[in-house]
């Protein structure tokens, strides 16, 4: 399928030509299981190959495997014709093997403890350390990555991480968009709530929301995609399948936020499937749609470890769904009433 790019514009004045279907590489970082090097990049080829032209990755991808799998492959493109978000707020040390961060998640990477670091330097040092992994000269979005409850076990814990970024890594963004070696910055966050509270405290042009924005969960409309809207702010939305259910469906085992899913998101996971089959729509092709629907959200991304499963994104993202389809999700209590819905 041709997929759609838009010329994306930021607040600070920069633009981007973004597709609006990316890669995010944690998968190629080997999360939960092994990929090899060959596999890795025959999916990054695929990707390529069926118009994916946004690649989303993080030093914590793999400890660092991810960003190095992406040069390569990169260096086969010119600059110009691809657009690259890195995160920073995490640095790499080295240490033993039994000893390094992710084990039993991310699986046969280089031995690094990850030490969170939102600090100038901190901040500097992180993007310093991408560029010589990825093989290029300037990143096109810079997300502060994690900034949130979910990764710091507490909403204290969380706001210190905040005023440590705000007092220090926040000005080595601005400086980097300022010597254009990023045009975007932001944060890569597990929850709505600190993209609402870093908006307001400072000059940013593009949040990745991972799990947040879903035919499950709409809070988010509450406040910050419409001031998301107001200030010209662009979404990257990740985890459009809430790491598994809208994918597989409320079948046992399914997995929520990383986790089995609870007895009520199976249940609200099975009404909504009960729609689809009204409308002939599978809950997976109605799930990366949903978030595409939003004036605010420039691009979702997804993750694959294969070129089968980037043809089955591909696939999914080509089917169209019908607007009776959200309508009658509103009519049932499953969509919030003022979610943007159309004929996609």
């Amino acid at each position: 399928m041709n997929i759609p790019s838009s010329n994306i514009q930021f607040p600070s004045g920069g633009s981007l030509q973004l597709t609006s279907l990316g890669l995010g590489t944690a998968p190629l970082g080997n999360l939960y299981c092994a990929v090899s090097d060959t596999q890795a990049r025959a999916t990054l080829d695929c990707a390529w190959t069926s118009g994916i032209r946004y690649f989303d990755t993080a030093p914590l991808y793999g400890f660092g495997l991810a960003e190095t799998r992406l040069n390569s492959f990169l260096r086969q493109h010119p600059r110009s014709s691809y657009v690259l978000s890195t995160k920073v707020g995490r640095l790499l040390k080295v240490c033993a093997p039994g000893e390094r961060s992710g084990i039993g998640k991310f699986f046969e990477t280089p031995s690094r403890q990850e030490v969170f670091d939102y600090s100038y330097d901190g901040v500097m040092r992180s993007v310093e350390s991408s560029l010589e992994r990825l093989g290029i000269d300037r990143i096109d979005m810079l997300f502060a990555h994690d900034l949130d409850v979910f990764t710091h076990g507490s909403q204290a814990g969380r706001d210190k991480h905040v005023a440590d970024f705000m007092a220090g890594g926040y000005r080595a963004l601005l400086q980097l968009r300022d010597e254009k070696v990023v045009t975007a910055i932001g944060a890569g966050v597990n929850e709505w709530q600190v993209c609402q509270m870093l908006a307001e405290q400072g000059d940013f042009d593009a949040f990745l929301l991972a799990g947040r924005h879903t035919l499950l969960e709409q809070e988010a409309l509450e406040s910050f995609l419409p001031l998301c809207q107001q200030r010209g702010i662009q979404l990257v939305i990740g985890g459009a399948y809430n790491s598994g259910i809208l994918a597989t469906g409320a079948v046992p085992g399914a997995f929520y936020n990383y986790e089995p899913a609870p007895e009520s998101v199976l249940k609200t996971v099975a009404r909504i499937e009960k729609v689809c089959q009204q409308h002939e729509v599978k809950l997976i092709e109605a799930a990366l749609r949903f978030p595409l629907l939003h004036p605010a959200v420039a691009t979702v991304v997804i993750g694959a470890t294969s070129p089968a499963e980037i043809d089955a994104g591909l696939a999914i993202l080509g089917k169209t769904v019908p607007a009776a389809f959200w309508q009658n999700l509103k009519q049932e209590g499953l969509l919030r009433r003022d979610a943007p819905v159309a004929s996609v």
